[in-house]
Protein backbone atom coordinates (compact mmCIF):
# COMPACT_ATOMS: atom_id res chain seq x y z
CA UNK A 1 0.00 0.00 0.00
CA UNK A 2 1.37 3.38 -0.98
CA UNK A 3 1.12 6.29 1.43
CA UNK A 4 1.89 9.84 0.36
CA UNK A 5 2.51 13.27 1.82
CA UNK A 6 2.47 16.58 -0.01
CA UNK A 7 4.27 19.85 0.60
CA UNK A 8 2.91 22.72 -1.45
CA UNK A 9 4.44 26.04 -2.41
CA UNK A 10 7.95 25.03 -1.38
CA UNK A 11 10.32 27.92 -2.09
CA UNK A 12 12.74 26.08 -4.35
CA UNK A 13 12.78 25.47 -8.06
CA UNK A 14 11.40 22.22 -9.38
CA UNK A 15 14.64 21.44 -11.23
CA UNK A 16 16.74 21.69 -8.06
CA UNK A 17 14.29 19.53 -6.12
CA UNK A 18 14.26 16.89 -8.88
CA UNK A 19 18.06 16.61 -8.75
CA UNK A 20 17.90 15.85 -5.04
CA UNK A 21 14.86 13.56 -5.15
CA UNK A 22 16.40 11.35 -7.84
CA UNK A 23 19.17 10.33 -5.43
CA UNK A 24 16.85 8.73 -2.87
CA UNK A 25 14.14 7.00 -4.88
CA UNK A 26 13.98 3.27 -4.14
CA UNK A 27 15.94 3.50 -0.87
CA UNK A 28 14.70 2.68 2.63
CA UNK A 29 13.32 5.75 4.41
CA UNK A 30 16.00 5.77 7.13
CA UNK A 31 18.81 5.55 4.59
CA UNK A 32 17.21 8.20 2.37
CA UNK A 33 16.95 10.62 5.29
CA UNK A 34 20.60 9.99 6.19
CA UNK A 35 21.72 10.69 2.62
CA UNK A 36 19.62 13.85 2.45
CA UNK A 37 21.08 15.01 5.76
CA UNK A 38 24.54 15.05 4.19
CA UNK A 39 23.50 16.39 0.80
CA UNK A 40 24.88 19.93 0.38
CA UNK A 41 21.85 21.37 -1.40
CA UNK A 42 19.13 23.54 0.09
CA UNK A 43 16.39 21.50 -1.60
CA UNK A 44 17.52 18.42 0.37
CA UNK A 45 15.91 19.82 3.52
CA UNK A 46 12.55 20.22 1.77
CA UNK A 47 12.67 16.73 0.21
CA UNK A 48 13.65 15.20 3.58
CA UNK A 49 10.80 17.01 5.28
CA UNK A 50 8.16 15.60 2.91
CA UNK A 51 9.64 12.07 3.12
CA UNK A 52 9.61 12.29 6.92
CA UNK A 53 5.96 13.39 6.75
CA UNK A 54 4.99 10.47 4.49
CA UNK A 55 6.72 8.03 6.86
CA UNK A 56 4.87 9.55 9.82
CA UNK A 57 1.56 9.21 7.94
CA UNK A 58 2.28 5.53 7.33
CA UNK A 59 3.21 4.85 10.95
CA UNK A 60 0.40 6.84 12.56
CA UNK A 61 -2.54 6.35 10.19
CA UNK A 62 -1.86 2.81 8.94
CA UNK A 63 0.16 1.28 11.83
CA UNK A 64 3.08 0.36 9.57
CA UNK A 65 6.57 -0.34 10.87
CA UNK A 66 8.86 2.63 10.23
CA UNK A 67 11.87 0.40 9.59
CA UNK A 68 10.16 -1.45 6.74
CA UNK A 69 9.22 1.67 4.75
CA UNK A 70 10.88 2.52 1.48
CA UNK A 71 10.66 5.61 -0.75
CA UNK A 72 8.79 4.62 -3.90
CA UNK A 73 9.05 8.00 -5.62
CA UNK A 74 9.18 11.71 -5.00
CA UNK A 75 7.09 13.70 -7.45
CA UNK A 76 8.13 17.29 -8.05
CA UNK A 77 5.80 19.63 -9.89
CA UNK A 78 6.38 23.27 -10.71
CA UNK A 79 4.11 25.67 -8.87
CA UNK A 80 3.41 29.35 -9.36
CA UNK A 81 6.06 31.94 -10.07
CA UNK A 82 6.19 35.13 -8.03
CA UNK A 83 7.49 37.90 -10.24
CA UNK A 84 9.45 40.84 -9.01
CA UNK A 85 11.80 43.49 -10.25
CA UNK A 86 15.54 43.77 -9.96
CA UNK A 87 16.94 47.29 -10.01
CA UNK A 88 19.82 47.89 -12.37
CA UNK A 89 22.11 50.78 -13.04
CA UNK A 90 20.94 53.97 -14.74
CA UNK A 91 17.26 53.26 -14.10
CA UNK A 92 17.27 49.86 -15.78
CA UNK A 93 14.80 47.34 -14.36
CA UNK A 94 15.20 43.60 -14.80
CA UNK A 95 12.87 40.70 -14.06
CA UNK A 96 13.22 38.41 -11.10
CA UNK A 97 11.34 35.11 -11.05
CA UNK A 98 10.93 33.43 -7.68
CA UNK A 99 9.90 29.90 -8.55
CA UNK A 100 8.22 27.41 -6.23
CA UNK A 101 7.34 23.73 -6.35
CA UNK A 102 4.91 21.13 -5.03
CA UNK A 103 6.58 18.00 -3.59
CA UNK A 104 4.81 14.65 -3.11
CA UNK A 105 6.61 11.75 -1.46
CA UNK A 106 5.23 8.22 -1.78
CA UNK A 107 6.37 5.45 0.59
CA UNK A 108 5.33 1.84 0.92
CA UNK A 109 5.89 -0.96 3.40
CA UNK A 110 8.13 -3.76 2.20
CA UNK A 111 8.08 -7.11 4.02
CA UNK A 112 11.36 -8.31 2.57
CA UNK A 113 14.53 -6.23 2.79
CA UNK A 114 14.30 -3.12 0.67
CA UNK A 115 16.09 -3.29 -2.62
CA UNK A 116 19.08 -0.99 -2.81
CA UNK A 117 20.17 0.66 -5.97
CA UNK A 118 22.94 -1.27 -7.60
CA UNK A 119 25.45 -0.41 -10.27
CA UNK A 120 24.49 -0.80 -13.90
CA UNK A 121 23.96 -4.40 -15.08
CA UNK A 122 27.03 -4.28 -17.29
CA UNK A 123 29.26 -3.30 -14.35
CA UNK A 124 28.08 -6.27 -12.30
CA UNK A 125 28.85 -8.72 -15.11
CA UNK A 126 32.47 -7.53 -15.34
CA UNK A 127 32.19 -6.04 -18.83
CA UNK A 128 32.26 -2.28 -19.04
CA UNK A 129 29.55 -0.58 -21.04
CA UNK A 130 30.28 -0.06 -24.71
CA UNK A 131 33.43 -2.20 -24.80
CA UNK A 132 33.93 -5.80 -25.77
CA UNK A 133 36.79 -8.15 -25.04
CA UNK A 134 39.20 -8.64 -27.97
CA UNK A 135 41.05 -11.94 -28.36
CA UNK A 136 44.86 -11.72 -28.10
CA UNK A 137 45.54 -12.81 -31.71
CA UNK A 138 43.14 -10.27 -33.19
CA UNK A 139 44.31 -7.65 -30.72
CA UNK A 140 47.92 -7.77 -31.93
CA UNK A 141 46.93 -6.78 -35.48
CA UNK A 142 44.83 -3.90 -34.24
CA UNK A 143 47.60 -2.84 -31.86
CA UNK A 144 50.07 -2.46 -34.74
CA UNK A 145 47.52 -0.41 -36.68
CA UNK A 146 46.84 1.81 -33.68
CA UNK A 147 50.58 2.37 -33.11
CA UNK A 148 50.97 3.47 -36.72
CA UNK A 149 48.01 5.83 -36.37
CA UNK A 150 49.36 7.28 -33.13
CA UNK A 151 52.81 7.83 -34.72
CA UNK A 152 51.16 9.68 -37.60
CA UNK A 153 49.15 11.83 -35.21
CA UNK A 154 52.31 12.63 -33.21
CA UNK A 155 53.59 14.68 -36.16
CA UNK A 156 51.41 17.73 -35.80
CA UNK A 157 50.53 20.20 -38.48
CA UNK A 158 51.72 23.53 -37.19
CA UNK A 159 48.95 25.35 -39.05
CA UNK A 160 49.15 28.90 -40.44
CA UNK A 161 51.86 29.93 -38.01
CA UNK A 162 54.38 27.46 -39.44
CA UNK A 163 55.39 29.85 -42.25
CA UNK A 164 55.86 32.69 -39.83
CA UNK A 165 57.86 30.53 -37.45
CA UNK A 166 60.19 29.37 -40.23
CA UNK A 167 60.58 32.95 -41.49
CA UNK A 168 61.45 34.22 -38.00
CA UNK A 169 64.20 31.67 -37.52
CA UNK A 170 66.60 33.51 -39.84
CA UNK A 171 65.76 37.01 -38.60
CA UNK A 172 67.72 38.93 -36.06
CA UNK A 173 66.27 39.39 -32.60
CA UNK A 174 63.95 42.35 -32.49
CA UNK A 175 63.26 42.30 -36.24
CA UNK A 176 60.67 40.33 -38.12
CA UNK A 177 61.18 38.82 -41.51
CA UNK A 178 59.30 40.72 -44.16
CA UNK A 179 59.29 43.96 -42.14
CA UNK A 180 61.15 47.03 -43.36
CA UNK A 181 64.64 47.08 -41.93
CA UNK A 182 64.69 43.32 -41.38
CA UNK A 183 67.78 41.54 -42.51
CA UNK A 184 67.57 38.55 -44.79
CA UNK A 185 70.06 35.77 -45.20
CA UNK A 186 72.93 36.49 -47.55
CA UNK A 187 72.72 40.29 -47.34
CA UNK A 188 75.44 42.38 -45.78
CA UNK A 189 74.60 45.01 -43.25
Amino acid sequence: MEISATAKWVKTTAQKARLVSATVEGLPVNEALTILGYTPRAAAEDVAKVIRSAAANAEHNYNMDGDSLRVVRVEVDGAGIRKGIRAGSRGHVGSKFRRSAHLTAVVESVEREARRRSASPSASSGVSAGRTAVPAAAGSATTAASETASAASAVKDEGPRSKKASADKGAEPGNRAGQPGASTEGEDK
